[in-house]
């Protein structure tokens, strides 16, 4: 499900990348081959919802984590939305049910950046009527 897209946007492109992983979805000995990650992208202003970018099991998860790691892009743990999300195709719009989830997390990570209130500051679709 990794695309090259998908790492360009994990490693500096355009607009807000986020990670959800499910890495305690491991198998008892530790291995990876269980691990998910799942890469969202939300530009305010270009994104009518945020969009699933990269995404992967096992060793492809274990990728996108590093080049987040890399990269500085906050990661955060919430398996069931990352099981969820992960069965998305890449470039598609996250699922109306997954929305509160993800407009908690995008929240957490804004908050992490420091960049809260910035991507929305010039969106048209926001402002006062």
């Amino acid at each position: 499900m990794l695309a090259q897209s998908g790492l360009s946007e994990l490693a500096g492109g355009c607009g807000q990348v986020s990670i959800l992983a499910d890495s305690d979805n491991r198998s008892p000995d530790n291995n990876a081959k269980d691990a998910v990650a799942v890469a969202l992208r939300y530009e305010a202003t270009r994104d009518p919802a945020p969009k699933v970018v990269a995404g992967g099991r096992g060793r492809i998860a274990e990728q996108i984590l590093e080049i987040a790691f890399a990269h500085g892009v906050k990661v955060r743990e919430d398996g069931d939305l990352a099981q969820l999300l992960s069965s998305i195709d890449l470039e598609s719009e996250i699922p109306i049910d997954a929305f509160a989830a993800v407009a908690e997390i995008l929240t957490y990570v804004y908050r992490a950046n420091g960049t809260l209130g910035a991507n929305t500051a010039n969106d048209p679709r926001l402002e006062a009527k």
